[in-house]
């Protein structure tokens, strides 16, 4: 048994909590949607990770896949095996599940504050998180209505859907908690950093102003995930 990373871009890898997962013992197995690659059988999983992207949920007719991989999320989600989504990961389970993902008037990009709810606050996987921290963001679309049942964890200024669970396995998160500084700064380029009026070199001064505390309350949040959430090993 494996967990499933469904990979939609060269770049957006499992990346630091890939590394978790490893260091605890999971295996990993990568399937590259945006290669053709198919799904695995369900049978076969232990626990999945969504990740993120630069397409939308609805592009549908650029990547049919979509279609195909939000099937396979319900799927997964009835099966209630464990399961994260991250920024268009975090988007697909919303609408697989029934929630809704519109775009948003300006793209949220950089260094944000991002609160916790009280739901998130007693939540176990996100144990050690305060209530208060800066997450980095890089998405145009979010998630403005959550699927029937959802909780609400964590919010942002622009984006009141910061972080949700469904049931007591499926957990999304829309920030970027999984970066290292490279990644950061490699995404820095990103088109919806200038279309957010940023720059790469405000992402590099950011980085250097809230990197560390960053990465060290991203680990604390994967460690939980990979030992709390993802138990097959």
């Amino acid at each position: 048994m494996r967990q499933v990373v469904l990979q939609h871009h060269p770049s957006e890898n499992a990346a630091v909590l890939g590394r978790f997962l490893q260091a605890y013992g999971h295996r990993l197995h990568t399937v590259r949607l945006d290669e053709g690659q198919a799904l695995p059988d369900l049978d076969d999983v232990s626990g999945l990770l969504i990740m993120g992207g630069p397409m939308n949920v609805d592009e549908t007719g650029a990547h049919p896949w979509l279609e195909d991989e939000q099937a396979f999320i319900r799927s997964a989600h009835e099966a209630a095996l464990p399961m994260v989504g991250i920024c268009l990961g975090a988007q697909l389970i919303a609408a697989a599940l029934g929630g809704e993902v519109a775009a948003m008037e300006t793209p949220e990009v950089g260094f944000e504050s991002v609160r916790l709810g009280f739901p998130g606050t007693i939540d176990t996987l996100l144990a050690g998180v305060p209530w208060q921290t800066m997450q980095f963001h890089l998405h145009g679309q979010q998630v403005t209505g959550l699927p029937a049942g959802a909780t609400p964890l964590a919010g942002s200024a622009a984006c009141a859907n910061q972080a949700f669970k469904v049931g007591m396995t499926t957990y999304a998160f829309q920030f970027h908690f999984e970066w290292d500084r490279d990644d950061i700064e490699r995404f820095g380029r990103d088109e919806l950093v200038t279309k957010a009026g940023a720059s790469p070199e405000s992402i590099v001064a950011q980085c250097a102003d809230h990197y560390d505390r960053y990465r060290h309350l991203g680990d604390r949040l994967c460690e939980n995930l990979a030992s709390l959430l993802y138990l097959e090993a």
